[in-house]
């Protein structure tokens, strides 16, 4: 533990040093570091995806940079510091979890769940259990999210046979509003309504939708860039059938 304190008051002291002698790290403020941040986020991310230890080991340490970079400036400001950032986590963590700082019972994870969002409604006010999805998430995680939260309070379909059907449903009133040709928007909605229907499924099945689609991203782009490799004659002046020959073998060599 004396170990793991030092390294940190290494980072604390280092951070002084730099918002104090570096001319980049003294221009920075609380939103130019949030755009970095998100970047930062997504890249541990891709190490996490990856099963790159190595990679994840620095994205970790970046990322708790940026932490420790927010609670400098906000010192700055008097607003608050590192110790009342990891005394206010701390408190949240033990107020949240009464099963085991107090003499509440819950036996398996969906009760813990549960409890953790009513507590949070109670702590903040909230008059709506969504108000806790931030608005800026990305729409695939923005829907699993919300999706995790009325699950919360029962509203949930029991069997996952429904929640296909659903996506079946939806696909018909999509092809509907394709096949009435009505405008763009209505059928932007119907569209729209397949995804969240299907980020569901992907709920239900235990997948997680965003890493998935991400994998499916990568999957697509080395067998592309197998045809750009591998084709005879520029990418323009193939035909669709050669792509796909091209493209055919691309996946035959991912399974060797």
């Amino acid at each position: 533990m004396k170990e793991k304190l030092k390294a940190f008051e290494r980072l604390l002291n280092i951070m002084d040093d730099l918002r104090e002698k570096c001319p980049w790290d003294k221009k920075q403020t609380l939103e130019s570091l949030s755009l970095l941040t998100i970047e930062e986020t997504y890249e541990l991310v891709d190490a996490i995806q990856e099963k790159n230890m190595e990679e994840l080991r620095g994205e970790i340490g970046d990322l708790m940079l940026h932490m420790v970079f927010y609670s400098k400036i906000a010192s700055e400001k008097n607003a608050f510091d590192i110790k009342d950032v990891l005394n206010s986590v701390c408190d949240k963590l033990i107020h949240r979890h009464p099963h085991i700082y107090g003499d509440v019972v819950a036996e398996d994870e969906e009760t813990v769940k549960k409890n953790w969002e009513l507590l949070k409604l109670e702590e903040k006010g909230k008059k709506s259990i969504l108000q806790g999805v931030p608005k800026g998430l990305p729409a695939i995680v923005k829907a699993y999210r919300i999706q995790e939260k009325v699950k919360q309070v029962g509203f949930e379909w029991e069997e996952i046979e429904d929640v296909w059907d659903k996506v079946e449903e939806e696909l018909g009133e999509l092809q509907l509003t394709i096949d009435d040709r009505e405008g763009k928007e209505r059928i932007a909605d119907e569209f729209g309504d397949v995804m969240f229907a299907l980020v569901n499924y992907a709920r239900y099945l235990k997948i997680d939708p965003e890493a998935a689609l991400e994998k499916t991203n990568k999957k697509f782009i080395r067998r592309f860039q197998y045809i750009e490799k591998h084709a005879k004659k520029d990418l323009q002046d193939l035909a669709l059938d050669e792509m796909d020959l091209l493209w055919d073998e691309a996946k035959e060599k991912e399974k060797n």
